[in-house]
């Protein structure tokens, strides 16, 4: 088979299930009502909740939860084999993804635009609650320390992208003022703003004095920084400092300012840049050359890590924030949460199918992938690598010069991850505000001493520790943890749908099934991490990995426990959490 063949069925099992089985989930599971009064007219206050057209949403939704792990987790998986790859990315998007993604937007929605970690209370009780957000929040404080490492570092190796990623800041600033003051239409501008951005983009690979290496103005990678840092760490460091302002800055902005607009333009990157890829796939039809399974990788079981390292582009936890964080405060009508919220998690599948694709194709000959891919190690190191080098290559079929492909690709990378980066740090400063509620310290549930806490965290954890990846790597100290977490968070938010389906009378196997599936593999691996790995016997003793590894699985264990007794309860009252 080959990887058009490979594209074109995928894709068509994505519209399938977007056609029919996200209508059977609106219509006969959810019952989405035309005329319910959403959160973001029922409390429009112009800076989280603001009705939105669903295209704007999307975009916001979309790019707010791909960032670079749809590539990523995809272009590290291959390393087991393209098949299985590919066959959990097409049904875990079809049949996890979208119904998580889809049912955390509903029942956000039906209830005020609050958190998933909110509901839980309401659900299954006030304790579950508490262990939930701190879950929660040790899994956006990761997210945080390492997409601020990962976008510095492509500012450091791509600097030809730096340019045309800021200049999209003031772009956005622009159009959130002409459509919101102006009363204009957001496509145009949000084209035109596209047009600039990648201008600027293949300008900038072409001329040397647009680019902004901070590398090579200190002198080169052997000189001398500050600090005692060497020319790179120093770039990183000014890079981290720059990225935590700005976050600090569009996480506090009312949403249609910067965050709408932004987004907006980035879901038009998705789409540009998916056509250029699949395009360059259909005039170039390269040979994969990647084994369809590899029984060489026998270092890391792919049962069950697959369904950890393939999260976004399957299914993530992550999704669920973004779905009852933001967007649901955003949601004009309650029938568009069919496509911001199915079609949002068809999106990323898109994009994993194309990663998968672009790396199985990238390499010579099956040995030259093999070298490359030669343990679960080195397929992590250079995943993301990987994947842009063999999405430059797909481009450089329609006759994008490959430097410029190259610079394209890093800009909708760091888009997509910054976009991330600060929907993240609004979401940690709404957690840290809820939990100073709870625990009645009003003063760290104002806004701005929320986000302040939330940057400083996350700053503090790239820099400080030492990591494993060099200077400001020390997110990547408790990043093995993501993973089960991630998950771990995705499949307490199906039990949470569950219950409140079972609740209401309705057909609750839809989310059952994909939540006992995603537990049991991620129960299973955290299990073998924590106890087998990670513990002071174990195989890759790390004291802190196993103590933070340990308290996420006794809280899980704790809310799945008291949940599933939830579910079992004889106590079927009918009840909408609509309150």
């Amino acid at each position: 088979m080959n990887a058009i063949a490979i594209a074109a069925i995928s894709l068509f099992i994505f519209v399938i299930g977007y056609r029919f089985y996200s209508k059977f989930l609106a219509e006969k599971i959810f019952r989405l009502d035309p005329n319910y009064v959403t959160p973001a007219h029922r409390f429009k206050d112009g800076v989280d909740f603001v009705p939105t057209n669903r295209f704007v949403l999307w975009g916001h939704h979309f790019t707010s939860v791909a960032g670079a792990a749809p590539i990523l987790g995809p272009a590290i998986a291959v390393y087991w084999g393209w098949l299985p790859a590919i066959i959990w990315v097409v049904l875990g998007t079809v049949f996890a993804a979208g119904v998580h993604d889809f049912g955390t937007l509903v029942i956000s929605v039906r209830n005020k635009g609050q958190s998933i970690g909110t509901l839980a209370n309401k659900l299954i009780g006030q304790r579950a609650k508490i262990l939930f957000l701190f879950i929660i929040l040790i899994l956006v404080l990761m997210v945080n320390a390492v997409f601020a490492w990962v976008i510095a570092n492509l500012f450091i190796t791509f600097p030809s992208s730096v340019l045309p990623v800021f200049i999209q800041i003031p772009l956005a600033l622009w159009i959130g003022h002409i459509v919101y003051k102006k009363n204009s239409k957001m496509l145009v501008p949000s084209l035109i703003a596209l047009a600039i951005m990648y201008f600027v983009a293949i300008i900038s690979a072409k001329v040397g004095f647009l680019q902004i290496d901070l590398v090579k103005y200190m002198g080169g990678a052997d000189a001398a920084g500050i600090f005692g840092l060497g020319a790179v760490s120093t770039a990183f460091f000014i890079w981290i400092i720059i990225l935590m302002v700005y976050v600090y800055i569009a996480s506090t902005l009312p949403v249609w300012r910067l965050l709408q607009p932004r987004d907006f333009i980035n879901s038009h990157q998705l789409i540009v840049g998916l056509g250029i890829l699949y395009l360059g796939l259909l005039f170039t039809n390269p040979p994969i050359t990647a084994p369809m399974t590899n029984p060489g990788a026998d270092d890391v079981s792919w049962f069950p890590l697959l369904f950890i390292t393939i999260a976004c582009g399957a299914i993530s936890g992550f999704h669920g924030l973004v779905s009852s964080g933001t967007s649901s405060k955003q949601l004009n009508k309650e029938t568009d949460a069919r496509f911001v919220g199915y079609a949002g998690a068809v999106g990323e599948g898109v994009l994993a199918l194309i990663s998968i694709i672009a790396v199985i194709t990238l390499f010579p000959t099956k040995e030259d992938f093999l070298a490359t891919y030669s343990s679960f190690g080195a397929a992590s190191a250079g995943g993301l690598g990987t994947f842009v080098k063999g999405a430059s290559q797909l481009a450089a079929g329609l006759g994008i010069p490959v430097e410029v492909a190259a610079t394209i690709v890093s800009v909708i990378v760091v888009s997509f991850a910054a976009t991330t980066l600060d929907t993240s740090v609004r979401l940690m400063r709404y957690i840290i505000a809820e939990l100073g509620v709870e625990y009645k310290v009003p003063v760290i549930a104002k806004t701005h001493v929320a986000t302040t806490i939330a940057v400083v965290a996350s700053s503090a954890l790239v820099l400080i520790p030492e990591g494993p990846n060099g200077f400001g790597s020390g997110g990547f100290l408790l990043w093995p943890l993501f993973g089960t977490a991630n998950q771990l968070l995705a499949g307490i938010s199906l039990l949470l749908i569950t219950i409140w389906l079972k609740r209401l009378g309705r057909n609750y196997l839809v989310t059952l099934i994909p939540m006992i599936f995603i537990l049991f593999m991620t129960l299973w691996a955290m299990i073998q991490q924590v106890v087998f790995q990670w513990a002071f016997w174990g195989s890759n003793s790390s004291p802190l990995l196993f103590i933070f590894g340990a308290i996420i699985m006794g809280f899980a264990i704790w809310i799945i426990l008291t949940a599933i007794s939830s579910l079992r309860s004889t106590d079927n009252t009918k009840i909408d959490l609509d309150d």
